[in-house]
Parts: structure tokens; sequence; C-alpha cells
């Protein structure tokens, strides 16, 4: 700010005219002081780098790491491996997995208790009774290369007689809750009203849900009850098509979801208890044949998404970035894309998204994408199997 003070060269008041000029420097020093407190700096971006540490596997779709920080990471065919420091070994063992269309080993989770446990959780695509395929999660231990003490924790049941989407991430809230994303399964992905597979909307089925789970796999006495059912089931909230990433806000503690849309409408959603988020009746995608779903993603009782995007991005993994050395970056949310080959940095206000930015992008289909211990980003992309590592400096 620039002030220009003007002299009155009248007989008699230049006393008074410099008392003005004193006044006026006075307040021209106070505006600058308030304006040094008030100015706030950008913080900076970070300088990152890209390291490859994981290379000719196969589809690589769950990640997570040890207290210790060795990584646990699994290949689509139901192969499990460690990665301490630069070997990687193979954990044996691990339950037969149907490998079908999108079926296989999915996601993986190490217990935020692990060192008083020692429990890991998976969940898989498993051959059903009858035809089909089913949707599993598993806690087991492991006991130098092998698993050991496995236990089933949840199925879905009902046949995926077309072995696609199956979701399906684990995360654990502040309070350990287990939560589970699963797909639709069930015949086809159609929606609308010549829908063909209701099993989102079907409260009797586990298809097409997030589940909220004690970490034992019991049902917590607050889960909520969804129209139709007379008592609490794991199901925490429904309406889902294809649910491949799940984080929970390391501020606000609530859990967000990332979901393929049809063609078009990839979604991201906060998950709240008891709410519909419309499948197969309403999304902003349209079906593959270029038939309209709805009119919009808003009606009463249902949930629309928090952002979309149109073309899809084959929305997959998320994480939020939470450690310091990304400066500028930190409490941004990191989502992957599959058809898009990208991974993408969201800015966020609260719980809106304000800013999307490309961070990686000629690597292939992006997976996954998890933050470790050490605060770098661990990023699964395929064609090969690879892990990237992004490094803030």
């Amino acid at each position: 700010m620039a002030l220009q003070l003007f002299s009155i060269e009248t007989t008699g008041i230049a006393p008074m005219r410099n008392k003005v000029l004193i006044i006026l420097g006075l307040s021209l020093l106070s505006l600058q002081a308030c304006s040094k407190e008030t100015v706030a700096v950008p913080e900076e971006e970070p300088l990152t780098r890209i390291e490859i540490i994981v290379k000719d596997y196969e589809i690589i779709w769950g990640m997570d790491f040890l207290p210790n920080g060795d990584l646990i990471f699994g290949e689509k065919r139901g192969r499990l491996y460690r990665k301490a420091g630069d070997v990687i070994t193979e954990i044996t063992g691990f339950p037969a997995v149907l490998t079908n269309g999108q079926g296989g080993l999915l996601d993986v989770r190490v217990h935020p208790d692990f060192l008083e446990n020692g429990w890991i959780y998976a969940c898989y695509a498993a051959s059903n009774p009858g035809n089909g395929g089913q949707l599993k999660l598993i806690r087991f231990r492991i006991a130098g290369t092998g698993v050991q003490d496995t236990e089933e924790l949840f199925a879905t049941g009902g046949a995926d007689t077309w072995f696609g989407h199956y979701g399906s991430r684990i995360a654990f809230d502040e309070n350990n809750f287990l939560f589970l994303s699963v797909g639709e399964g069930g015949s086809t992905s159609y929606g609308g009203a010549g829908t063909g597979n209701n099993n989102a909307q079907d409260p009797k089925s586990n298809w097409g849900k997030i589940h909220r789970l004690k970490d034992d796999g019991s049902i917590p006495s607050d889960n909520p009850v969804i129209p139709g059912n007379s008592t609490p089931t794991s199901v925490y909230s429904y309406g889902h098509r294809n649910p491949q990433g799940l984080a929970v806000h390391p501020g606000t503690g609530k859990v967000w979801a990332t979901e393929h849309g049809p063609k078009g409408g990839d979604e991201v959603n906060i998950i709240t208890r008891g709410a519909n988020y419309g499948w197969p009746m309403y999304s902003i995608g349209v079906n593959y044949d270029g038939k309209a779903i709805s009119s919009g993603h808003e009606a009463e009782g249902i949930t629309p998404p928090l952002y979309t995007w149109t073309p899809s991005i084959g929305i997959c993994g998320m994480a939020f970035i939470t450690s310091d050395k990304f400066k500028a970056w930190k409490g941004n949310l990191l989502v992957s894309g599959l058809a898009s080959q990208k991974l993408y940095r969201c800015v966020l206000d609260g719980d809106s998204v304000t800013e999307e930015h490309e961070l990686l992008t000629g690597y292939g289909r992006v997976r996954n994408v998890v933050q470790a211990p050490d605060g770098s980003v661990y990023v699964s992309v395929e064609g090969p199997g690879r892990i990237i590592r992004i490094v803030p400096e």
C-alpha cells in the first residue's frame, strides 16, 4: 500500500501539518504491521524422486507394512510376499484363490495392533459351492515363511457367475473396526430399470455393500438395521457397484471409498452409517450400450457421490498423504486410475475435492496406492507388475 502526503503551505498552520504527517506515518506503520501478520505464506511444493523397488511380478493388488517397515504384498494369482530390505520372500500356505475374470488375491491389511496379536488380514475370490465365485475375508499369522492360524471371518455366499465386481478393500478405523468393501457380484452389471442384478439393494445379500466388523469377524451391536432387515448385520452401507478403494481420513476418522462407475461416473464417497449409494438404479454414468441409468444421482434416500470422473478413469486404490515430508501436499487424497493409467493427487477443502493433479503417468495401469511408515508413497502398477516408490526430498 502507498500513501501520498500533501503539504499545506499556508502561514501559521505548519505545526498542524506536522501532526497530520506524524499521524499518517503511524497509520502507515500500523497497516504494514497488520499486513505482515495476516498474509499467509504458501506452503512449499515438495520435490520428489521415483524408484522402482519391485519389478517383473504379476498384477499386485494388495500392499501393507509391518511395524518394522517390511512390505507385505500379494499377486492376483494368489501368491503372498514379504519384502525386507532388498530381499523378497514368498509366504507359502495361503488358501486357494479363484483367479477367473476379476477374481484373485485382492487386498492385504496388517492389524493396527500387530505387535500384540500378529494378525494379518486378506480378502480374496474363492470358489463358490455349485458355480461362480464368492469373496472371503480371512486373518492369519506368519511363522517364518509360511501362513499359520488361518481363520475365515466372512464370506459373501451367493454366486458371482460372471466372475466380476468383487471389490474389494480392507480398512481399520481409529477404533479398530474393520471395514470391507464388496462389489455387486451376481450375473451381470447393468444399471437402471432393466437391471438383472439387484444384489446391491438386496438387504439379504452381502454383495454390493460395505461391511463393518469387529476384528474377530463378529458384528458390532451398533451397526445399522438396513431396510428389509430386523436386526443389525455386517452391512454398514449399501447400493455399491464395485468399490475398490477404502481409506480412513486421518483428521476426521471418516471412511472414504472409491467406486467404479459404468461408462462414466467413477466415484469418491464418504461412507455414512446405513446410507444407500444408489446402484443399480442411480449413477452419473450410463450403461455400456449407451442407455441411461438415471437422470442424475439425486433422489430421496440416495446419497450422491462426493466427486466423480467422466470419462471413467478406472478408479481403484486410495490413500491420504499424512507425512510432513510432502509439505504442501499433506492432507491431499491420492487415487489410482486403471483405464487412465495415472495417479491423481486431489486437493481437499474439508470434505470437498477442489483440485486434481496428475502425479504419475506413463507407467501402465495404476492399481493401488499406500503410504509407508517412513512417509513415502508406494504405488502398484501393471504391465508387468511393479511397485513404484515416490520419495519426498
